[in-house]
């Protein structure tokens, strides 16, 4: 795999990849986050209070149903809310406050510590400009190399994540790739500058489930050789399953449920994280047998009930749920949930 180390002076240098530390770093603490968003009806949360800490090599799966603020409290940290978006708290990579930062001071550490793989393969990238013409542009933002090696080491990554005769594809337009084709380019483009910290914000939308598996593998084996932490924002707790040390399970704008990923999947202590799991087919289930889905709809931003937001579509709630809204509390060094039910039935 290319390195950017070492390749400013040597137009066309392909050294191995370089090995960071073997020891945990921490990289990312975000405390007390929340996101408001003014609208015309007045301020609505879309996030609000989480908390998360990530270490070198780190793994972390945001799961929950759309809306639930994954990617808003994400964009938040990076500073690419929407206008009409304000945040309070607090988000330091490597002992740096991200909220509030200068743009100027902010986009050294976004596109080159920082990066993320947005949601959709099929918009994500400009369609008037070639894949190259983006993926150099990467380049000259935030790293020096001279143009003939900023081109070799693009179309090195390009290679890198299993893209057929890169150096014609440079000249390209993403029009003319693949879904699948699309979404590695788009991982290359993030990976350029070798960050410590990738966002992936559902990177296997709208592909099908052969190149699902592809992507993911290749996600698994990328972040394995550049000890890179991971946030992987998604639904689809198997891609959380298959590649994710720990969970956060949010709902609401609230984190519900958080752990370890085997923990978790195997004894949940929520019951929208309950819920979740019991939605997700597996190949033991009959083809006649329906699956279960978790009754009513997630609250309208806004909107939220007085007591625990998940009450109205929780078949354990009692009177104190309706009336008190329930905190995130530690159940041992690594697992917490937002219940007032002591122990799931």
């Amino acid at each position: 795999m290319p390195s950017i180390r070492g390749t400013a002076n040597k137009a066309s240098s392909r050294l191995p990849l370089s090995q960071k530390e073997s020891g945990k770093d921490s990289l990312l603490e975000v405390k007390d986050l929340i996101v408001d968003f003014r609208t015309a009806d007045g301020s609505v949360r879309a996030v609000d209070g989480v908390n998360l800490q990530l270490k070198t090599g780190d793994t972390l799966g945001l799961v929950g149903e759309s809306g639930c603020g994954k990617s808003q409290a994400v964009l938040a940290m990076l500073g690419l809310l929407d206008r009409n978006g304000q945040v309070w708290g607090s988000a330091c990579y490597r002992g740096q406050e991200l909220i509030g930062l200068k743009e100027s001071a902010l986009n050294r550490v976004r596109g080159a510590k920082i990066t993320m793989i947005f949601q959709d393969p099929m918009t994500a990238l400009n369609p008037h400009l070639k894949v190259g013409t983006q993926l150099l542009e990467v380049l000259r933002q935030h790293a020096r190399l001279p143009g003939k090696a900023a081109r070799q080491h693009a179309i090195d990554w390009l290679a890198a994540v299993q893209l057929p005769d890169p150096a014609r594809l440079m000249q390209r337009y993403p029009h003319e790739l693949s879904g699948g084709q699309r979404q590695r380019v788009m991982i290359a483009m993030s990976l350029l500058c070798e960050p410590e910290i990738l966002i992936a914000d559902e990177p296997t939308t709208a592909l099908d489930v052969t190149v699902q598996a592809g992507i993911l593998q290749l996600l698994r084996e990328l972040r394995r050789r550049l000890r890179m932490a991971l946030i992987l924002i998604t639904h689809d707790l198997g891609l959380v399953a298959g590649i994710c040390e720990r969970v956060m399970v949010l709902y609401a704008g609230r984190v519900v449920e958080s752990g370890p990923t085997a923990a978790v999947f195997h004894q949940p202590q929520h019951p929208y994280t309950r819920g979740l799991l019991a939605c997700m087919p597996r190949l033991n289930t009959p083809f006649e047998q329906r699956l279960p889905t978790i009754a009513g709809r997630p609250p309208v931003i806004g909107q939220r009930p007085a007591g625990c937001s998940f009450a109205p579509r929780c078949s354990y709630a009692f009177t104190r749920c309706e009336h008190e809204s329930p905190q995130l509390v530690a159940l041992d060094p690594v697992r917490a949930k937002a219940c007032h039910l002591e122990r799931l039935p």
